[in-house]
């Protein structure tokens, strides 16, 4: 009913008040279906980001054009990013809004997700913009993740996770590395004005990407991400593990670049794969993960978002919560092995 209602307010056909109130409800909807299934922490499952997980803050700007830069998925189809045009670089809104609503509602602690800057530097075009140069946009650019960070940490965020589905994606665009070492440094450039104690309320997600059961970067091998990803300044990293088809390897490579004050949250339930995880499976799959990473430093996550764009309907709600379901009773099994 909302992906239509989505259609229909873009199509002129509804009132955004109507739009509005539908939100509501599936949020209401998802968070308690979230706390039924015993999870420590929720989401308000992203569904007011409209258009999707990404470009959310900037929707419905004057200063943006569509044909932007093109996030190409294995299955053959890619999704566009908008196009600054002209400066400045302001959000539209700011995720705290939509964190404001769930707490209102949640009876547990909220995790909130923000896209990070490096993705969103994307926007600029390859061609500089007269009047508007690609330092001043930088700056602008930090200035606003900044205070959508410092915002979602003030409203009472259980965590704020930083998505970085570029990261991976990055070393396909650029096998040199030049390019995740520069998102690496940028995003670090916004972590490093928040102090060690704020930091550690902050995560970064990284996944192959998501969209209709494909992946963008599924074949860029983990090797290649990993020893720069754990340089952000961050305490917590939930990291797409499940799709993977050696997870020993990738094991490995988390114990030998996790730093002692770091977490890792590892996927134990793959968002792509229609079949729902059995308790059992996620319990092996968090021991097999304990052998290499200290109880204290490890948790649990989903691979990546269930429909991180608003037209994706490859995944049934009923599907996403039985996954979810299956991730909270396998962690709980394994808990209680590991003590």
């Amino acid at each position: 009913m909302l992906i239509e209602a989505c259609k229909a307010m873009r199509a002129g056909r509804l009132a955004q008040a109507e739009l509005d109130a539908l939100y509501d409800d599936s949020i209401r909807d998802t968070i308690q279906r979230f706390e039924a299934t015993g999870s420590p922490v929720i989401t308000d499952g992203e569904q007011r980001k409209f258009h999707n997980f990404a470009t959310y803050s900037v929707d419905g700007l004057a200063n943006f054009a569509p044909d932007g830069f093109k996030l190409q998925f294995a299955a053959g189809h890619y999704r566009q990013w908008p196009r600054i045009t002209a400066g400045p670089f302001r959000y539209r809104v700011y995720a705290d809004s939509f964190l404001a609503f769930a707490m209102q509602h949640a009876h547990v602690p909220v995790k909130q997700a923000i896209i990070a800057p490096s993705a969103l530097s994307l926007f600029y075009p390859a061609k500089e913009i007269a009047g508007y140069p690609r330092d001043q946009f930088i700056e602008d650019l930090l200035h606003e993740h900044e205070c959508e960070l410092r915002r979602c940490l003030d409203r009472g965020a259980h965590t704020v996770q930083i998505d970085f589905t570029e990261g991976r994606l990055s070393m396909k665009l650029d096998p040199t590395a030049k390019l995740l070492h520069s998102f690496i440094y940028l995003n670090n450039l916004v972590l490093l004005r928040f102090s060690p104690t704020e930091r550690q309320r902050i995560g970064v997600h990284t996944c192959a990407g998501g969209d209709r059961d494909s992946t963008h970067s599924a074949d860029v091998d983990y090797a290649d991400l990993l020893p720069s990803l754990f340089e952000l300044e961050v305490g917590r990293f939930f990291i797409a593990l499940a799709r993977e088809s050696d997870r020993t390897r990738v094991l490995e490579m988390i114990r030998s670049y996790l730093k002692p004050h770091q977490r890792a949250f590892v996927g134990v339930v793959d968002p792509l794969d229609p079949r729902v995880e059995t308790a059992e499976e996620v319990r092996d799959r968090i021991l097999e993960a304990a052998k290499f990473i200290s109880i204290e430093q490890l948790g649990t996550t989903d691979d990546c978002g269930f429909a991180p764009f608003s037209d994706d309907i490859s995944t049934t709600r009923d599907t996403a919560f039985e996954k979810i379901r299956a991730r909270v009773a396998g962690t709980a099994l394994a808990s209680r092995l590991l003590g």
